[in-house]
């Protein structure tokens, strides 16, 4: 099945989507390859990267796999470079891959993991938008959706790490924004799932249980709408 034979309402449109091995990342994935959109997914493990696939594929979907390591220096280079080379526009670009240091005191945060959720969190997603500008606005209109957190805005104890890149994180995002807003038809929105069943989340909660959690399908569902029916330039939303 090619491109072009897909059917739905974003048939012939092309997304790429970081952290789809599982969680919000999977169910983003199946929910924009069962609305016709081909699919890169990209995370580190290509075997959970397949059984994505997979699962694309049995719903009529198609979806080409990148297994990245988001923390290498040349990791998005490759990607964007391989993505290029195949496609000449990109309509969605979903960041959600993101690392979660430790939680810990600030001043017993761990230095090397710290510096690796700096490379993935902020980094990779400063050279993600560098990357694949030029794909996004040769769309019709051009969507970049980031997942962020909470604690990015609002510091908590224990949280710094990760919620000092996430702050980083949406920075970075809402100048790409301003940047664009009157240049390109490119539309950011930044989407902070709230309390998910996530394998990460079950990290930072061990106690919690997962049953009074909503699934990842509903952030999906918001992203879907979002890249699906457009979004206002410079959106925060939180999925309750």
């Amino acid at each position: 099945m090619t491109d072009t034979e897909h059917t739905g309402p974003l048939a012939g449109k092309l997304a790429l989507v970081t952290g789809a091995s599982r969680g919000i990342g999977k169910a983003t994935a199946l929910a924009l390859a069962s609305a016709g959109m081909h699919v890169i997914i990209t995370a580190r493990s290509d075997k959970l990267l397949e059984a994505v696939e997979e699962e694309i594929h049995s719903l009529g979907g198609s979806a080409t796999i990148a297994p990245i390591d988001l923390a290498e220096p040349d990791a998005v280079a490759r990607l964007a470079a391989a993505v290029s080379g195949r496609w000449d526009k990109l309509d969605a670009l979903v960041i959600n891959a993101a690392l979660l240091p430790q939680l810990s005191s600030v001043t017993d945060i761990d230095a090397q993991a710290f510096s690796k959720a700096m490379t993935v969190n902020v980094l990779a997603t400063q050279t993600l938008l560098s990357a694949f500008a030029p794909m996004l606005k040769k769309a019709d209109a051009g969507k970049v959706i980031g997942l962020t957190s909470s604690v990015g805005a609002k510091p908590r104890a224990y949280w710094g790490a990760y919620g000092s890149t996430k702050a980083a994180f949406d920075n970075l995002l809402l100048s790409f924004s301003q940047e664009t807003a009157n240049t390109t038809r490119i539309a950011t929105a930044i989407v902070d799932p709230g309390a998910t069943r996530t394998d990460m989340r079950a990290r930072a909660y061990p106690g919690e249980d997962p049953k009074t959690l909503k699934g990842p399908e509903v952030v999906a569902d918001k992203i879907l709408e979002f890249v699906r029916d457009g979004v206002p330039n410079g959106t925060q939303v939180r999925v309750n």
